[in-house]
């Protein structure tokens, strides 16, 4: 297989209104990611992707995109753009933008021309159903954002679909003119100098044909992903598109986002013989156990445990099924997830161990990093300080039915901070004053005030966060753990140990999720020359076991005994 600049990237997600304020209107732009790229290129960075900076209405902020040849004034300009693409790569980073393919908002002059009647050459660019007798919807498919995927045209008498919110109408791909304007698009950005793009919700793209209905109770909406998610369509579409990209700019990167895609399919994506993505996101990665969740209430509502051994199985499938063409992505949080340190690790007790050992099992497998921006230095949530400070589905029947049930304010409080669409998205700690340097203003989405985990705080210290993520980036770009093979270890079920190996060197990962010690033997301390390459605190070596610190880690590099020639 040849290699491509990318197996080696190291990414940076950038959600760009919680980053950097330079406008003074408390939400981040572009101007601020220009001023922080050398403290982003000091991370060891490669490469950064930024969520949606186009023109738009903000009903999905940023995913619902009215112009794709415009940047919303609210982040910036053009000249702010051409400005950040020339900056970062003077420092060798390379920059991707996300593009939102399955859908427009509903302002998009495609969808405002199709709006006007049936025979405008704009209307088949969405897709459209007549209703059932009796003007019923045209099936029971629900949205994700709730409700039907279908809306009735406010002048006519048709529906359009969105499988997103109302004000998002899916593009018919169906259509080649749709198709030849998505090029025009990503070849005008290209014509740019940025790199590559992120395509969002790709696997979409494909609707089952004649819309048929779900089997459910009369009435009900259902979830019907089996009719709109990872259709037979999909890769074609995504390589018809690719394929002239990459006439245009051979070494572009193309990262596709496949939330719901198994191993299998996640290699139909990104194997180089079907010419789509160069590699995808999956949301498979992290199984939930939701044993302990309280029934009477709704369960997507409640916090969630992983489930370890089904995260080592399904970690391993797809770290073994995409080895030859150059591994999975690797990632914790992003910015529709929690971040990794409240979802996975220990924010009371245990936070600094936890998010460094975190990282180090994470990012040291085949594959590419993904960060989300403060996971460097151990941010968490952002936190509400009231019950009543949410907009969520179904939030308001979580709160009073728990608090029904005799729960206390606080536990429905830690819930909801765990659910919010902006658990992720609290603005960037940079220093210790008051909106911890984010703006001089009050920010957008609020920020946690913590003096500890701050870049300003974290650079004075040599053992930090931040410190220890710019050693572990360093060693990823080492051959050894962009190239070397990789084995999953049999332990016990709170470690998660692996080896990376390479010619004659093998690296040991040993990862302890657990909140007391553990232990591993392996009687190769005992016999081959090693070297710790990196660790966080408290772990030990005597003999031959490692005794790993509650939420401890070890990378040790074993070299093969020299073969005797006698």
């Amino acid at each position: 297989m040849e290699e491509k600049w990318w197996q080696q990237a190291i990414v940076y997600q950038i959600y760009p209104g919680s980053f950097q304020d330079t406008g003074e209107n408390g939400i981040g732009d572009l101007r601020g990611i220009i001023n922080r790229l050398k403290y982003i290129q000091s991370l060891g960075v490669t490469v950064i992707w930024l969520n949606p900076i186009f023109e738009s209405p903000h009903i999905d902020n940023g995913y619902d995109v009215s112009n794709y040849y415009a940047i919303d004034p609210i982040f910036g300009t053009m000249k702010d753009v051409d400005e950040l693409l020339n900056e970062a790569h003077k420092l060798g980073i390379k920059v991707i933008f996300d593009l939102v393919l399955n859908h427009t908002s509903d302002q998009h002059p495609w969808f405002q021309e199709a709006l006007k009647g049936r025979d405008n050459p704009y209307r088949d660019f969405y897709i459209w159903s007549d209703p059932k007798p009796g003007g019923q919807l045209p099936n029971n498919w629900a949205s994700f954002f709730g409700g039907s995927v279908w809306e009735r045209e406010p002048l006519g008498d048709q529906f359009y679909f969105h499988l997103f919110a109302k004000e998002m109408p899916d593009l018919n791909w169906n259509n080649e003119s749709v198709q030849q304007e998505i090029v025009k698009i990503a070849e005008y950005w290209l014509d740019k100098g940025v790199d590559g793009f992120r395509l969002d919700a790709f696997i979409h793209l494909d609707k089952a044909e004649g819309f048929p209905d779900v089997e459910a109770k009369d009435g009900e909406i259902v979830l019907a992903e089996e009719y709109y998610s990872n259709l037979e369509n999909v890769t074609d579409y995504i390589a018809d598109v690719a394929r002239i990209l990459r006439k245009k700019k051979p070494d572009i990167f193309i990262l596709g986002e496949a939330a719901s895609a198994d191993v299998e399919m996640a290699r139909r994506y990104s194997d180089p013989k079907n010419e789509a993505c160069d590699t995808v996101v999956s949301f498979r990665f992290f199984p939930m156990d939701e044993s302990h969740k309280d029934t009477r209430l709704p369960v997507n509502m409640q916090r969630e445990k992983l489930d370890i051994a089904a995260f080592k199985e399904i970690m391993s499938e797809f770290q073994v099924g995409l080895e030859d063409i150059g591994g999975p992505t690797l990632y914790w949080n992003n910015h529709d997830m929690a971040r990794m340190v409240s979802r996975f690790g220990d924010v009371e007790k245990d936070r600094d161990n936890s998010v460094k050992m975190l990282a180090t099992l994470m990012y040291l497998q085949k594959g590419i990093p993904i960060l989300l921006n403060g996971e460097e230095i151990g941010m968490k949530d952002l936190e509400r300080s009231s019950i009543y400070d949410f907009k969520l589905p179904n939030e308001q029947f979580f709160r009073e039915k728990a608090l029904e049930l005799g729960y206390s304010e606080e536990f429905v409080l830690h819930q909801l901070n765990a659910k919010s669409i902006n658990a992720s998205r609290g603005v960037m700690q940079w220093d210790t004053s008051e909106y911890a340097g984010f703006s001089i203003v009050p920010p957008w989405s609020g920020v946690n005030i913590e003096p500890s985990y701050t870049v300003e705080m974290q650079e004075k210290s040599d053992t930090s966060i931040l410190n220890y993520y710019r050693q572990l980036l360093k060693y990823k770009k080492t051959p050894l753990f962009t190239k070397g093979q990789f084995k999953l270890l049999e332990t016990n079920h709170q470690l998660y140990c692996y080896e990376r190996t390479l010619g004659d060197l093998t690296a040991l990962i040993c990862c302890n999720f657990d909140s007391k010690e553990e232990t591993m033997i392996d009687a190769r301390l005992a016999k081959l020359p090693y070297n710790v390459l990196i660790e966080n605190e408290n772990n030990r070596i005597e003999g031959d076991t490692i005794a790993l610190a509650p939420h401890g880690a070890i990378v040790i590099v074993f070299e093969k005994e020299p073969t005797n020639k006698n």
